[in-house]
C-alpha cells in the first residue's frame, strides 16, 4: 500500500469533493504548485488510488424516478450459478451496484428505474428470471436523506 502523507489526503479529499478541479485551485488548497499538485496525483492514479473520473447525475431529473435496494438469494452454490448471476448483472444498466453479501440473502443490488410500473417489468421479467435466482425482496427509497461517493479518508487506519 502506497504511504499517503498529510498532503495526499487533502488532494484525495479535494478530488472526491470536485474530480474537475484544476491543478493551480487544488495546489491553493493544499498549498503546493501546479506541477507538484500534478507528480502527486498521477502517483495516486499509478498506484490505483484513483479509479477513473465521472459524473454523478441526479437520477430523477433525468427521469429515473424509483430507487429500490433489492436482496437476491440463489438457489445453490458452487455450480457456476453465481458466476453465471454475476455476468447478467453487470449487463443490466438498471442495476448501479451489486455486492455478494453475509447473510439470509447472497447479493444487495441499488437498483433505478422511471417508474414503480417499469421498476416491476425489470423484476418480473428480467431479474427475477434469471437462472438459479430463488428468492428476491425489495424495498423501495421513500426519500433520499443522504448521497455521497466521498469516502471518509479521516476515518481510515494509517
Amino acid at each position: 500500500m502506497l504511504a499517503l502523507d498529510k498532503i495526499d489526503i487533502q488532494l484525495l479529499e479535494a478530488l472526491q469533493h470536485d474530480g474537475r478541479a484544476t491543478n493551480p485551485a487544488l495546489g491553493e488548497r493544499v498549498h503546493l504548485s501546479a506541477s507538484q499538485v500534478s507528480r502527486r496525483i498521477q502517483r495516486l492514479e499509478e498506484a490505483g488510488l484513483i479509479d477513473r473520473y465521472v459524473t454523478l447525475l441526479r437520477p430523477a431529473r433525468l427521469g429515473l424516478t424509483v430507487t429500490a435496494f433489492t436482496r437476491v438469494s440463489l438457489e445453490r452454490h458452487g455450480d457456476g450459478r453465481s458466476d453465471a448471476f454475476d455476468r447478467a448483472v453487470q449487463l443490466m444498466p438498471e442495476v448501479l451496484e451489486c455486492y455478494s453479501v453475509t447473510g439470509p440473502y447472497d447479493y444487495q443490488l441499488r437498483i433505478v428505474a422511471a417508474d414503480l410500473e417499469a421498476f416491476a417489468q425489470f423484476m418480473m421479467h428480467r431479474l427475477m428470471r434469471l437462472p438459479g435466482v430463488r428468492s428476491v425482496e425489495s424495498s423501495v427509497v421513500l426519500q433520499e436523506i443522504k448521497r455521497t461517493t466521498e469516502l471518509p479518508l479521516g476515518a481510515r487506519r494509517s
